[in-house]
């Protein structure tokens, strides 16, 4: 199942919520749901949803390239690179033009060693990061290499950058925003994210939630 997953619903919301339409609709106690592919709750876009013995091919769409379209804010920085925590520094963005904005994102192209968020959901000694990062500690991460095939920039309307990527799994976007920030020498975060395509499944082709709901019901 396609789904295009709503903002602030977390991947655990939509995976319940088509168990739990799926149980009506099917008259059972029990189904396996999975999907392929976390998305933060402040992000948009494509899930693979797998339900049954379907669930057996998640681990094959785990690792499809990712696309994505984002817009990151110039000027301010936050602790988790996006909207979940208040800005907590401001700079000046006028030196910044769209060639120098091309030039930078040229240097992501490729291979690159990216160290992941504080405010995710990677593991230091036994605890998510975040669960640190919400008590005012600076977890240490390790870079995790990632492969960004292709980074381009789509609008530039100062201080907002609107830019598609293309990406391996494990590539965080908010880091992405934030090292492209550091390099502007202006600092960023991330305003939107949404994810457009998973491979070869696109997002056009997805149901929200309410749609998927409605059609499941006229079956």
């Amino acid at each position: 199942m396609l789904i295009d997953k709503d903002y602030e619903w977390t991947s655990f919301d939509v995976i319940n919520k088509i168990r739990l339409v799926l149980k009506k609709k099917l008259g059972i106690k029990k189904i396996k749901v999975g999907h392929a592919g976390t998305l933060d709750p402040l992000a948009t876009g494509l899930m693979i949803v797998c339900s049954g013995k379907a669930t057996k091919l998640i681990e094959s769409y785990l690792n499809l390239e990712k696309e994505y379209i984002f817009i990151m804010k110039l000027g301010e920085t936050t602790p988790s690179f996006d909207l979940e925590t208040e800005i907590d520094n401001y700079r000046n963005v006028n030196h910044v033009t769209v060639e120098m904005l091309n030039n930078i994102i040229l240097k992501y192209k490729g291979e690159i060693n990216q160290i992941p968020p504080s405010f995710s959901a990677k593991y230091i000694n036994g605890k998510r990061a975040y669960e640190y990062a919400r008590k005012g500690e600076q977890p240490i991460l390790s870079p995790v290499p990632v492969k960004i095939r292709d980074i381009r920039l789509l609008d530039f309307q100062s201080p907002f950058a609107t830019l598609k990527v293309s990406c391996s799994k494990g590539t965080y976007i908010r880091s992405l925003a934030r090292d492209l920030g550091n390099d502007l020498g202006c600092g960023a975060h991330l305003t939107m994210l949404r994810r457009t395509a998973i491979g070869e499944y696109l997002v056009e082709n997805a149901l929200t939630i309410n749609e998927f709901e409605e059609k499941i019901n006229i079956i």
